[in-house]
């Protein structure tokens, strides 16, 4: 019920950014380009407020994706490499000090992504990657493979292994600075309206599996997006990754959005349109979800029996 205005939106973000315990779970905030350039009510701009509490501000810089000409219906690609350098450097003037940039990928009713779709979308998360660099920027690179679809567990594994396999292969070829690149992926689950049920710890064992095949010991992190996970299904799967993670070389943590928000939001709907912005309860709220999200990044978090597990609907 609450009117999505310019001003409303600031509100939001600055309850967001300056959150009491913040400091403690995020090392980072993503920023699109209207927030980059928003300021707090004294005046200071959002990324210069971040840092200051020791969060590093980073430019969301991808455009729209578009349907790829002669691929299957639904395969698309990210716009926007064009004036990559040019918007870069205007975040990193702004104060930005990395970017992030996804490529949403979807597996087709026959278990698989075209080789097109594949290709064109790890290339040109390479080629983003290598600008963000040439500009100052960290680059974060987003495979996402969205979770619409009946696949399996096992289909899951072998296809991120593929989309990752080529995404690492393009880095390299590119010249892309490994170690200064971190990852933001899926966590590897069956797709939505599969039939089979899995458990959150063959979710989790599933996700280190294809990372232990394919990513590279260079890279220092992996960061998992929510992807229409709820924070409950979200934070039991990450605890069971890092469970299973064993004596893997990474930092296997959350950049989450949906998970975290979509709640947040849910507390406007109660009040009538015209109304302020529930904006302490808000903050109440996220304090508490954020020390769920960083207790599962530590593997201490404990679900409810079943919490996270994939169920057949």
């Amino acid at each position: 019920g609450i009117e999505n205005t310019e001003e409303n939106r600031r509100l939001y973000r600055q309850m967001l950014f300056t959150v009491p315990n913040g400091p403690d779970f995020l090392s980072a905030a993503i920023l699109d380009p209207e927030t980059i350039f928003q300021k707090a009510d004294d005046g200071t701009p959002f990324p210069e407020l971040l840092m200051k509490r020791g969060i590093v501000p980073g430019a969301k810089p991808h455009l729209k994706v578009y349907s790829i000409p002669g691929a299957p219906e639904g395969e698309t690609v990210m716009q926007g490499l064009d004036s990559l350098n040019v918007r870069a450097k205007s975040y990193y003037d702004a104060g930005c000090r990395f970017a992030k940039w996804r490529s949403p990928l979807v597996i087709g009713k026959d278990g698989t992504i075209s080789e097109l779709a594949i290709r064109t979308n790890m290339d040109d998360l390479a080629r983003y990657a290598l600008i963000c660099q040439n500009e100052g920027l960290m680059p974060i690179v987003e495979p996402d493979i969205v979770l619409a679809g009946d696949y399996d567990l096992e289909t899951a594994i072998k296809i991120n292994v593929q989309v990752q396999a080529h995404l690492f292969k393009a880095m390299i070829d590119h010249g892309v600075y490994m170690e200064g690149t971190t990852l933001k992926p899926n966590m590897v689950n069956p797709g939505r309206d599969c039939k089979k049920k899995y458990t959150a710890d063959e979710i989790g064992l599933a996700t280190v599996t294809t990372l232990r095949r394919v990513m590279p010991a260079a890279m220092p992190g992996v960061n998992f997006l929510s992807g229409g996970q709820s924070l409950e299904d979200a934070s039991a799967r990450l605890n069971a990754i890092n469970k299973y993670k064993g004596n893997s070389p990474w930092n296997l943590s959350f950049s989450w959005s949906q998970a975290l928000q979509l709640p947040l939001l849910e507390l406007c709907k109660k009040n009538p349109k015209g109304s302020p912005l529930p904006l302490e309860e808000m903050q109440a709220m996220l304090v508490e979800e954020l020390k769920i999200a960083g207790s599962a990044a530590r593997g201490e978090f404990t679900p409810k029996p079943g919490q996270g597990d994939h169920n057949p609907k």
